[in-house]
């Protein structure tokens, strides 16, 4: 019981995510550059509190950093998104990174083909999206950023799967973090004009700490320590409710401005749904 009430405070912290894009004021991309920034120094402290070294060859640094520019982007284009549209609609978009990883996992590692129970789902979910688009036209850009998102972290999540057995979840995320630090810094002068990031105030402070250090730092700390002891199966279960607790979470928070209409709300109830069954036939791994 206590490790399904951690799995689902981890959850929870994710979902809250996407209000957190919302409540910050500085544009995506400063939010992502002091979010990822805040992450490296915090999981840095979890090592020296442990005693685990941050040591790696030179390689492997390389590629972990590489992993974190992906989700770095990953992170720009999911605030981006709920900037774009509503938090709902973000996070509407957010379960297809389940089918994003079935189509890209044989490509990527060539090891297994894709199967007739993913490709269905697929379907499903593309019905389901073109009914929010339908329903819901004048979010389409909001909507289109979100499963760009979407797609990154699935692309990290697979490519993540074969390092994830060779490092501690400290080292490991001390690299991605500044990978993704350093791809936010470089691309910053191009999108915003500008050399460094704007310097948050006020409630900005508190709102990017607690997305720092409780939705990025402590939940994946959370959510490796119940990995130890809760089959991949149930947590890729679990890890689908992600959507369901966001909304609601948004509606209680910015009340009428994200009450959608009902087809709307029957096009993220179809993707949750189909979502829900996909580990059935498909288990990747689960990604924030």
């Amino acid at each position: 019981m206590r490790d399904y009430l951690q799995l689902h405070l981890v959850i929870l912290a994710w979902g809250f995510t996407a209000i957190l894009g919302k409540l910050i004021t500085l544009p995506p991309l400063d939010v992502t550059v002091w979010r990822t920034g805040l992450a490296a120094v915090g999981f840095a402290l979890v090592a020296l509190a442990t005693g685990r070294s941050l040591r790696v060859t030179r390689g492997e640094a390389l590629k972990l950093l590489g992993t974190g520019w992906i989700i770095g982007w990953h992170w720009v284009l999911f605030f981006l998104a709920a900037r774009l549209s509503t938090a709902s609609v973000c996070l509407a978009a957010m379960p297809t990174c389940m089918l994003w990883c079935s189509i890209l996992e044989p490509w990527v590692n060539g090891k297994r083909r894709w199967r007739a129970g993913e490709l269905v789902a697929g379907m499903v979910m593309v019905g389901a999206v073109w009914l929010i688009y339908q329903v819901e036209l004048r979010y389409w850009l909001g909507l289109t950023v979100g499963l760009v998102s979407a797609l990154l972290a699935a692309f990290f999540a697979v490519i993540n799967k074969q390092l994830t057995h060779r490092h501690s979840f400290t080292t490991l995320c001390f690299y991605q973090m500044a990978g993704a630090f350093a791809a936010c810094v470089v691309t910053l002068p191009f999108f915003s004009h500008r050399l460094l990031a704007v310097v948050p105030t006020g409630a900005d402070v508190g709102w990017l700490l607690v997305l720092s250090l409780v939705c990025t730092v402590a939940a994946y700390a959370g959510y490796v320590d119940v990995l130890r002891r809760m089959s991949v199966f149930t947590i890729n279960v679990v890890y689908n409710l992600e959507p369901v607790y966001g909304i609601i979470l948004a509606a209680l928070v910015f009340g009428d401005t994200e009450k959608m209409s009902g087809g709307f709300y029957a096009g993220a109830s179809i993707i949750i749904g189909a979502v829900l069954l996909m580990p059935l036939v498909s288990r990747p791994e689960p990604v924030p």
